[in-house]
């Protein structure tokens, strides 16, 4: 093998780990952290609370409460993590099983998670602008085939409690 094919094999080569590199690192759990902290919505029928806990060792830890007057009327747990080509968004609401949505658009403020077998929702979002969240869930509108459903959760940062 001659010199000039050994070195256009080697440019080859490490042109592909970059490439590769390059996707590695864009599923990458970093790319959420504009997601980590607290936020919340305050009506005068409920506050809803949502905690995320910083990228670490390719995962991140989200908690939110739902409370009307002094009673907690909704509650769940997010494991969201790398999960080979895609994010997984491992959430389980209020004691229920767990369900499992995996990213299918990732921006730079903005993710998108899919698991078309579940009933409702099909799809849960996060899109950031500055100060604000707007989270969504949407799928099919029980007993109304091919119209969509689609539930708004419009959230503000908020300090983080210290104790």
């Amino acid at each position: 093998m001659g010199s000039t094919h050994r070195r256009s094999l080697f440019f080859s080569a490490l042109l592909l780990a970059v490439h590769l590199g390059a996707a590695a690192q864009a599923l990458s759990i970093q790319r959420l952290a504009w997601l980590q902290g607290c936020w919340k919505i305050d009506t005068p029928e409920r506050v809803v609370e949502e905690q995320w806990s910083a990228p670490r060792a390719g995962s991140m830890l989200g908690s939110s409460r739902t409370v009307r007057g002094d009673k907690l009327v909704a509650h769940e747990f997010v494991l969201l993590r790398e999960r080979g080509e895609q994010l997984a968004y491992e959430v389980q609401p209020s004691g229920q099983a767990p369900t499992v949505f995996l990213s299918v658009k990732l921006e730079d403020s903005r993710v998108v998670f899919e698991n078309l077998q579940h009933d409702f929702p099909q799809r849960v979002a996060y899109d950031r602008k500055g100060s604000e969240l707007l989270a969504w869930i949407e799928g099919p509108q029980p007993g109304q085939p091919g119209q969509m459903r689609r539930i708004e959760y419009p959230y503000r940062r908020m300090a983080c409690a210290s104790d």
